[in-house]
């Protein structure tokens, strides 16, 4: 019965995985803040100290190219040299720990000997999965001033080609939140 339960709940995770949602955490402007005053852009170098894996760059170049689709649909156009409008993109995976709480129904109180039940509730570790955190800031490279941010959140996929499919949605979920 209890390896039933288990097994489960580990599908449900799986199959909640395969289509989560993206979460958008927050996304808002400076006051007046309108993208139509804009005609250029361009991104920020990647100058981070930190070694980079091949997949972390693969990634964010497939964001670039997604945030300058975005952005040339509502009129950009794209410019390395003195862009009117600066983006920085953000980009953190994280392991997670998934967890149940263990409740009197499901999880039986243990005998501890001279006629001693004991039970309390605790969390029980079902299993774990990457969490993908994706940041973009537009930036005024003029007055180097934030002009708007937007942070989305969702499950990252195992396979490749999932991974960019879920860096697509959670950047279309943030530019609709643009003026």
């Amino acid at each position: 019965m209890k390896h039933h339960l288990i097994a489960s709940i580990l599908f449900i995770l799986l199959a909640i995985q395969a289509c989560a949602p993206v979460n958008v955490l927050s996304a808002e402007g400076e006051p007046g803040f309108l993208l139509s005053k804009y005609r250029t852009f361009g991104f920020y170098a990647d100058d981070s100290s930190l070694e980079n894996s091949k997949a972390y760059e693969q990634q964010i170049a497939f964001a670039q190219k997604e945030i300058a689709a975005q952005l040339q649909s509502r009129g950009l156009t794209q410019q390395n040299s003195s862009p009117d409008l600066l983006v920085n993109i953000g980009l953190v995976v994280d392991e997670r720990t998934q967890t149940r709480e263990t409740n009197f129904q499901t999880d039986r109180p243990k005998y501890t000997g001279q006629r001693r039940y004991t039970w309390q509730s605790k969390e029980v570790e079902v299993g774990t999965y990457k969490a993908g955190t994706l940041s973009v800031h537009l930036v005024d490279p003029t007055q180097n001033q934030l002009l708007w941010k937007g942070e989305a959140e969702t499950v990252m996929p195992k396979k490749a080609q999932d991974i960019q499919e879920r860096i697509s949605k959670s950047i279309q979920a943030l530019f609709k939140k643009i003026r």
